[in-house]
């Protein structure tokens, strides 16, 4: 008697273990089959590179800060005149103290960037001084030290290669006076933020034990299941596109002749500058468009192509084209907000900085209602297979 029941443990345990190989081999299979759906491009390996990319800037960038620190020429933040300065928070400072903090924080992110693509520091008190260092990296580069220079170049990236044939509107000679050093120094540290934003994520990710990639792996908070993302995605477009209509009515204004928010003097001026209210117009317009283009991020039409796009109706919209343009522009809008915000009050009247100043809350919605879409839209993880 005691044989048999003994007999038939053995079997319901081996069974079990059966059923666990199968449930095994399964996840494998899918996970395998997930992998091979997934289109393999350089940049989707991007939790492995991110962290040698950005020790290779920062190293870089220290070796720059260094020959700046012994008297080498184009210290970029250097006192220039008005026209070839920019907005920077550093701008002017002093290289007998700038520089040398540039040469050692580019050698600490050098080493730390290497130990966060090698995998070490996962735990403890290495996992969080990493952390503290990364996202200090990545906040300073790509918002603190930043002016206005990362929107005006996304907003007249067609424009500069026109102005390079016809010339720049304005007392400026050519792109050169506007894309100087000072500023081309803003655009590089912006790549640096950019490339410790991805090396970071991907390391804090790691170290808790969740897919490098997707970010899933752990329990999900609420807020991040795609009712709830439906729900306050709806409330950040809102936002977004409200906090642009001052900008938008100010500039459309001044083009036909109101002097909203300004000075007759300063409109007087605006329109003896042949170019520069078209200028202004075009941008309120592509303001507008942005709004429109926004509430894609909560429409159907930004999850599948309307009928009337050739070649892509009916067919679904793939994520990253309405995520990248979308991610991008909310985070070059903070600094530029933040910009005018240190601006503060001109003698022209508010509708010079006022408005600009609202691209901080436009930012922000923005890169919200970016995650709330992505939260919605994002499927089956190409690599853990989770979703």
């Amino acid at each position: 008697m005691a044989h048999a029941v003994g007999s038939r443990n053995e079997q319901g345990r081996a069974q079990k273990q059966k059923q666990k190989q199968k449930q095994k081999q399964k996840q494998k299979q899918k996970q395998a089959q997930a992998r091979a759906a997934v289109r393999r491009r350089w940049w989707s390996g991007w939790p492995h590179w991110a962290g040698y990319a950005a020790a290779v800037w920062s190293l870089g960038y220290g070796l720059a800060g260094l020959y700046w620190a012994l008297g080498g020429a184009g210290y970029p933040f250097a006192k220039a005149a008005v026209e070839r300065s920019s907005g920077s928070v550093l701008d002017p400072s002093p290289v007998a103290v700038v520089a040398p903090v540039i040469a050692v924080v580019g050698l600490v992110g050098a080493v730390c960037g290497v130990l966060m693509a090698r995998r070490r520091c996962t735990a403890g008190a290495g996992r969080r001084a990493l952390l503290v260092v990364g996202w200090t990296l990545a906040a300073t580069l790509t918002v603190a030290v930043q002016d206005y220079t990362l929107i005006a170049v996304l907003a007249f990236a067609p424009l500069l290669v026109v102005f390079a044939f016809t010339g720049v509107p304005g007392p400026q000679d050519g792109v050169g006076d506007i894309l100087f050093w000072h500023r081309d120094n803003l655009l590089i540290l912006f790549v640096g933020g950019v490339l410790w934003t991805l090396a970071t994520l991907a390391h804090q990710r790691r170290a808790g034990g969740l897919c490098a990639h997707c970010g899933r792996g752990g329990r999900a908070a609420a807020w991040t299941t795609p009712e709830s993302a439906a729900r306050w995605g709806r409330r950040a477009v809102l936002v977004a596109v409200l906090s642009t209509v001052p900008y938008e009515v100010t500039r459309v204004a001044w083009f036909f002749g109101y002097p909203l928010g300004i000075t007759d003097a300063f409109l007087k001026d605006m329109q003896d500058t042949p170019g520069l209210l078209g200028i202004g117009l075009g941008l309120g317009l592509a303001s507008v468009v942005g709004g429109v283009l926004t509430h894609g991020l909560i429409a159907r039409w930004g999850e599948v192509w309307p009928r009337w796009v050739p070649f892509k109706a009916g067919r679904p919209v793939a994520p990253a084209t309405a995520i990248v343009p979308a991610l991008l522009v909310s985070v070059v809008a903070v600094p530029g907000g933040l910009m005018m915000i240190r601006a503060g009050n001109q003698p022209f009247g508010w509708g010079t900085n006022y408005p600009a100043m609202l691209w901080v809350v436009w930012g922000a919605a923005l890169g919200a209602a970016t995650l709330a879409y992505y939260l919605r839209r994002r499927g089956t993880c190409g690599y853990c297979a989770q979703g």
